[in-house]
């Protein structure tokens, strides 16, 4: 039987929940070690967003979205709204990006959930192929539009006008 969000939380306040797990599709799923080039990815475009994104949005970092079945804590999100509007994990977001260095099939498969929670554009940081699959437009549980932006592109974020990511930049000095 799935876990509810509900009982996540209460595994959570008692102790009970794996310290590196969260919760997808009512499933405890553990996560696993990050390598250099995930974490100096990771970094680097929370550090990007962080510089574009404003006062009117929240950039965090591997934190929360609570979802009707689903807990994902994203490499980075980007919510409305300023820390202190929040009383509990948000339940949507403006984009979510996941770095992938050894999961892209398990990150794709996020795309769905994502979707359902109307999370205006979803990231892919794809860290062996040095490049960036973008999923935008969310609409009855999945994205009508995909593309991927190469190694010499810019990403233009569509949910955070005036946020553009240069791929190129993004990679530069790290090895694959």
């Amino acid at each position: 039987m799935p876990l509810s969000v509900k009982a996540w939380h209460q595994m959570i306040e008692t102790d009970l929940a794996p310290d590196r797990a969260e919760l997808i599709r009512g499933v405890v799923v553990e996560k696993t070690s990050k390598s250099i080039l995930h974490t100096k990815l990771a970094a680097r475009i929370f550090a990007a967003l962080q510089k574009f994104a404003g006062t009117r949005v929240w950039v965090r970092k591997e934190d929360p979205l609570s979802f009707a079945d689903s807990e994902p804590e994203p490499d980075v999100s980007v919510v409305n709204g300023k820390e202190e509007d929040f009383q509990t994990h948000p339940t949507t977001a403006r984009l979510v990006v996941e770095v992938s260095v050894s999961s892209i099939g398990e990150d794709r498969a996020l795309a769905p959930l994502y979707a359902e929670a109307a999370v205006a554009e979803y990231w892919i940081v794809n860290g062996k192929e040095r490049c960036i699959e973008v999923h935008r437009d969310p609409a009855s549980g999945c994205y009508q539009t995909q593309l991927r932006v190469a190694e010499d592109g810019v990403l233009e974020c569509l949910s955070l006008p005036g946020v553009g990511i240069s791929v190129s930049e993004l990679f530069a000095g790290i090895q694959a």
